[in-house]
């Protein structure tokens, strides 16, 4: 990892982190207050028993905003009284399904909330860097390794949603000369997620409950990857931009190696593997057929780019990756310090020879 990231740039710098009570969010801000950020964060009530409050994100933080996106005035109040030099936005309705429970609500903080951020952000004269995290779900076309010159477009309302973002993140960038990219990154994994209807928590709490799991798309094919691989782009995309935003401006990919994209239930299985090795027991896997709601059957990621102009690629195998989030999660069920492992697990992924 050295020359991708520099700890020393992020000492006593001013971070306004939204979303920093979800599962992604919460491991960026506990990293970066690790590295001695300033981490201001802005984002909603966290979910009990989630990564926020297993790891004492809080303890880190500078300030805290519990608020939504969709509140303009709030983010206003919170971007003024933080004078933020750079900005992460990962805030967002992040599930598909839920997304066609209520499409307006998603449209409403995946669009809109950005909208606000960024229209509160052009009021600031200190901002040097500002990141932007949709989704590699945003391209319309998702069979082939997705480039970042690719239409964008969008299926579910999720989907869109962040291609709605992501137009309107690039509309702000432009017509006010932000120094704004946008992060496309694929399925993260990783010790604390609790998210309902995601492939890797469900598989934990059947391993906890012992009770049977159903695989609704056991062949649909994702770009998996443990959480510190994007957040890893997401820093470096952020010192780039620090230095030369006309040059590190727009949209970037964050996926694995695309031999690591594997189906719903090989990652099962591999998950599966692990805890049998700790002496836990599978539960039984029933598998449907695809039907339901629509969702991608394929989706990949072409990270040329990240790879060419940040020197940044993916780190660790899916074995890898699944390893490490079954580390935490034992962790968690033998009493363990869950803020120190946490930063030990980045420790070890920093200083690992690739």
């Amino acid at each position: 990892m050295e020359g991708l990231v520099n700890a020393r740039r992020w000492a006593g710098r001013r971070v306004l982190l939204t979303g920093h009570t979800g599962f992604k969010g919460g491991w960026l801000a506990l990293w970066l207050a690790q590295w001695g950020a300033e981490v201001s964060g802005y984002a909603l009530a966290p979910e009990a028993g989630g990564f926020y409050e297993r790891a004492g994100v809080k303890a880190g933080l500078h300030a805290e905003w519990i608020a939504d996106v969709r509140d303009r005035e709030a983010l206003l109040e919170a971007v003024t009284a933080t004078q933020p030099e750079v900005v992460f936005h990962l805030a967002a309705q992040p599930l598909v399904r839920a997304s066609y429970a209520d499409p307006a609500g998603t449209f409403a903080t995946n669009i809109m909330g950005t909208a606000h951020l960024l229209d509160a952000l052009r009021q600031q004269s200190g901002v040097r860097a500002i990141v932007a995290v949709t989704s590699d779900k945003c391209y319309r076309d998702l069979g082939p390794p997705c480039r970042e010159t690719d239409a964008l477009g969008g299926h579910d309302p999720y989907s869109a949603s962040k291609a709605g973002a992501e137009i309107v993140a690039a509309s702000y960038a432009a017509s006010y000369g932000l120094p704004l990219a946008t992060a496309r990154a694929g399925n993260v994994i990783g010790g604390g997620d609790i998210s309902t209807d995601r492939l890797v928590p469900d598989l934990l709490r059947a391993l906890d409950t012992g009770a049977p799991l159903h695989l609704r798309h056991p062949d649909a094919v994702r770009p998996w990857q443990h959480v510190m691989e994007p957040l890893a782009g997401y820093l470096a995309l952020a010192e780039r931009l620090m230095d030369d935003p006309g040059r590190f401006g727009g949209a970037w990919n964050f996926g694995p190696d695309d031999r690591e994209a594997q189906p719903v239930r090989v990652v099962a299985e591999r998950l599966f593997a692990q805890a049998e090795a700790s002496g836990v027991a599978p539960p039984a896997l029933t598998v449907g057929d695809g039907s339901g709601v629509h969702e991608a059957g394929v989706l990949r990621l072409d990270t040329t780019k990240a790879a060419a102009q940040l020197g940044w690629r993916g780190r660790l195998t899916l074995d890898d990756a699944l390893r490490l989030t079954w580390l935490w999660h034992r962790a968690q069920h033998t009493g363990q310090d869950l803020n120190a492992f946490t930063r030990a697990q980045i420790d070890a992924y920093l200083t690992a020879t690739p």
